[in-house]
């Protein structure tokens, strides 16, 4: 496995709880409160503190012109599609739930980088997204076998993740130069502007409460942790390291938030949600984790040499 400077542990450390301690956040902060609205408000509130940490760091925050549209592009994969999507599918889901299938994006990562770009996918990929379709078969089962089961908000969930897939693997190819704190900073301001105006279209008529003490605290850990450090962080390290790095974290997130949820919540854990966080984890495993080098040393030759 590649060695991580004290900077990307540093970062990927409290990036692996707090994203995974904020699918129980999530779900409380939107019991009685229009979805689209709770996330419209927490970018709004995290965009100042993001911004703030950009003049601190004497990063700039201009973008030149014909980067622009790279930009947007990069917002929409990343950004616009996962948070409208997934708030949504929380609502009507449970937050472990939500998590498993949230972070099956490594597969579909892995599967869009061997069909759009052309990268090697051997035995060990197709293995893990075999194990990972498994993982979302044992989800939809139980979805499908309770008159309470909602199987469209679950492929909602895994729209989310499909599209946040594609933009991982752009924003490692991106073209742009300026500093990632700068592309961060912009998709989050597009993400919000684009998420008042979902928030508008769709909830307006649920505006007449006010949010409560849990939803304001939900939106203020949203804010400062997930909007003004994570998904910077994030965005960091899926830029400049190989996602072998990144997955260190992903592999963990979805399991913090099932039993978190089961803890603070009192949601229910089946064992297909079990069942499910295993092979998710062994699918991201097989997929990212680095083959073994060989044991065999080279011997040396001297055809060709003079």
């Amino acid at each position: 496995m590649p060695s991580l400077t004290r900077l990307q542990l540093a970062l990927l450390v409290p990036l692996t709880l707090v994203w995974g301690l904020n699918w129980p956040v999530m779900k409380l902060g939107i019991a009685d409160f229009p979805p689209l609205t709770f996330r419209s408000l927490s970018i709004w509130l995290g965009l100042p503190v993001l911004g703030l940490a950009l003049v601190c760091m004497k990063v700039p925050f201009k973008v030149a012109r014909k980067d622009w549209p790279q930009l947007l592009w990069l917002a929409a994969t990343n950004m616009f599609v996962w948070h409208a999507c997934i708030i949504v599918a929380v609502k009507h889901l449970s937050s472990g739930r939500s998590a498993i299938l949230g972070y099956s994006m490594p597969i579909f990562s892995a599967l869009i980088g061997a069909l759009l770009f052309k990268t090697a996918l051997g035995k060990r990929g197709w293995l893990g997204v075999s194990a990972a379709a498994l993982g979302v078969a044992l989800l939809l089962w139980h979805e499908f076998s309770t008159l309470a089961g909602r199987p469209g908000y679950v492929a909602l969930a895994l729209v989310a993740a499909c599209t946040w897939a594609l933009g991982t693997q752009l924003l490692r190819r991106t073209t742009l130069t300026v500093p990632t704190l700068t592309i961060s900073f912009w998709m989050t301001a597009l993400t919000a502007v684009v998420m008042t105006l979902l928030a508008w279209t769709f909830e307006r008529g649920q505006w007449q409460a006010a949010p409560g003490t849990a939803t304001w605290g939900a939106i203020l850990y949203n804010a400062v942790l997930i909007f003004g450090f994570a998904h910077a962080a994030w965005f960091y390290l899926a830029r400049g390291l190989p996602p072998v790095a990144s997955t260190l974290s992903v592999m963990l997130i979805p399991v913090i938030g099932v039993f978190s949820g089961a803890i603070w919540l009192g949601e229910t854990v089946h064992w297909q949600d079990c069942a499910a966080v295993a092979l998710m984890v062994v699918a991201i495993a097989s997929v990212l984790w680095p083959a073994r080098a060989s044991l065999r040393t080279p011997q040396p030759t001297t055809a060709g040499r003079a």
